[in-house]
C-alpha cells in the first residue's frame, strides 16, 4: 500500500485540488480515492494508465461530495435540526439511509402545493439565483424571494422523516443482506 500511496498521492492531491479548495477535504478525499483504488486493483483492466484509472475514481469521489453538499444545502435551509440527521446519513457507511432521506425529500416536495417543490429545486438542488429564478418564471425577485419563504415553510410542516424509522429499515437491510 505505502508503493501505491507515494506513487500516486501528488498527483491525485493536484488533480483533486483543481476541483476543490479546501485543504482538510482534499486530503480527505485523495485517502479515500487511493484506499478505493488499492482495494480495487484486481478489476483495473489495464486499459488506460493506472494513473488516468485513479482519476475516474477521483471524479466520482469528487461529484458524490457535491451531492452531498446540495443535500446538505438543501436541509439547512429549511431547517438547522437537519444538520444532525444529515451529517448522520452523509457517511459512507450510510449510503442506504442517504437514499432513504433523498427520497424522502423528493417526497415531500411532491407533496407541496403552488409550485414551491419546484422553487425550492431550482434554489437549492439546481443552485440559481433568486434573479435567474425570477427570470425563468417570468416574475419579480421579491415575488421569488417570498415564495420561497412560503416554500420553506411548507417544506417544514410537510416534511415526514422519521430517523429511527430509517435507522432500523437500514440495520433490517443490511442483515437480511448478510
Amino acid at each position: 500500500m505505502d508503493d501505491f500511496y507515494n506513487k500516486y498521492y501528488l498527483g491525485l492531491k493536484a488533480f483533486v485540488g483543481r476541483k476543490i479548495d479546501d485543504s482538510d477535504l482534499i486530503e480527505e478525499l485523495v485517502n479515500d480515492i487511493l484506499l478505493a483504488g488499492f482495494k480495487s486493483r484486481e478489476k483495473f483492466l489495464g486499459k488506460s494508465e493506472e494513473f488516468s484509472w485513479l482519476c475516474g475514481i477521483a471524479k466520482h469521489k469528487i461529484i458524490d461530495y457535491y451531492r452531498k453538499k446540495k443535500i446538505k444545502t438543501v436541509l439547512f435551509s429549511v431547517s438547522p435540526m437537519f444538520e444532525e440527521i444529515a451529517d448522520k446519513a452523509l457517511t459512507p457507511e450510510r449510503d442506504v439511509l442517504k437514499n432513504e432521506l433523498k427520497a424522502e425529500i423528493k417526497k415531500t416536495f411532491r407533496e407541496l402545493k403552488a409550485g414551491y417543490g419546484k422553487i425550492l429545486r431550482l434554489k437549492y438542488v439546481q443552485g440559481r439565483s433568486t434573479a435567474a429564478i425570477a427570470k425563468k418564471l417570468k416574475t419579480t425577485v421579491k415575488a421569488i424571494e417570498s415564495k420561497l419563504h412560503r416554500a420553506k415553510k411548507q417544506f417544514q410542516t410537510k416534511w415526514n422523516y422519521d430517523e429511527k424509522k430509517a435507522k432500523e429499515y437500514c440495520e433490517n437491510k443490511r442483515i437480511n443482506n448478510h
